[in-house]
């Protein structure tokens, strides 16, 4: 995934999904956690920006292995 994503890439990505699959952000492979998607997203200065609503936990294993942090 490139590392400055688009709104059309995260689009891209997402489209396919079940649309009530929960959404969490994975933080800090060095000691990963899941957290909450905002619900609000904000435009400032030509950039979206969602927020982070809190920490749910570790993240699972199997998800930090899937994104190479293991």
């Amino acid at each position: 995934m490139p590392q400055h994503l688009t709104v059309g890439h995260l689009l891209r990505e997402l489209q396919g999904l079940d649309p009530s699959l929960p959404l969490r952000l994975a933080i800090n492979p060095d000691f990963p956690f899941a957290h909450y998607a905002g619900a609000k997203v904000v435009l400032h200065e030509g950039k979206a920006f969602i927020s982070d609503d809190g920490q749910e936990g570790y993240l699972p294993s199997g998800a930090s292995n899937a994104f190479g942090w293991a």
